[in-house]
């Protein structure tokens, strides 16, 4: 039993594994950014139903919502260069595979945030923005003082839900051959033929993280429910 799993492999694995989180947090933090940015923008495109805009937006995120996130990871890694290099005539096939994984991840990000900041504008009644204007206030500054906030009242559950979902969903990035906490595990098992206690160093890292940023959400949630009401 000793040789199959070795509580002391686990101790001795978990902070080679754990030295590799930063890795993860750069790849959540930056595909939070970019997809909260391009969230945004493609929800505005569909509340104001742009034409033409608007009907690529809605393929775009059916594409991102309808398939995974492993085959957009390898669509970004291996089209975009021939995209890149047809269209501009530049090549990317030398860029750091982190890069490629950002991008997708970001892509696909911003197509899961814009749906959510856009149900939740639309979830605010329209008689907020006419008190709004009835009391002088301009398109932009009733959207700003007004909306906004109980807007991002209403997105903060999910946001958070899909925040916890982007963090977990990063460790397919090891299939690149990015070395994070995953790829740890696998460049570990590979050397020591003791993938087990890697995997269980792995999933403690994922639990107590997953759990800490739940919480983390559920008390914004609750501040902005003191601040801005019920």
């Amino acid at each position: 039993m000793s040789d199959f799993f070795s509580f002391s492999r686990v101790v001795e694995y978990f902070p080679k594994i754990l030295s590799r989180i930063h890795i993860t947090l750069i790849i959540v933090l930056s595909a939070t950014i970019i997809g909260l940015f391009l969230g945004v923008a493609l929800a505005f495109l569909r509340i104001y139903r742009i034409i033409v805009l608007n009907q690529l937006v809605q393929i775009f995120i059916s594409f991102v919502r309808d398939t995974p996130i492993i085959v957009q990871m390898f669509l970004v890694y291996y089209g975009l260069p021939v995209f890149v290099e047809f269209a501009f005539k530049i090549d990317i096939n030398r860029w750091d595979k982190l890069i490629f994984i950002i991008i997708t991840y970001g892509l696909n990000e911003a197509g899961f945030m814009a749906e959510i900041i856009r149900a939740s504008i639309l979830a605010i009644p329209a008689g907020q923005t006419e008190a709004g204007y009835s009391v002088g206030l301009s398109g932009r500054q009733t959207f700003l003082r007004i909306v906004a906030p109980q807007a991002l009242r209403v997105a903060i559950p999910p946001l958070g839900t899909n925040f916890v979902g982007l963090f977990q969903g990063t460790s397919l990035a090891y299939l690149l051959g990015i070395i994070d906490i995953l790829g740890k595990v696998n460049v570990i098992g590979a050397n020591t033929y003791h993938y087990l206690e890697g995997y269980t160093c792995a999933a403690v890292i994922f639990v107590v993280i997953s759990i800490i940023l739940e919480k983390a959400f559920k008390l914004l949630d609750i501040h902005l429910k003191c601040t801005l009401g019920k």
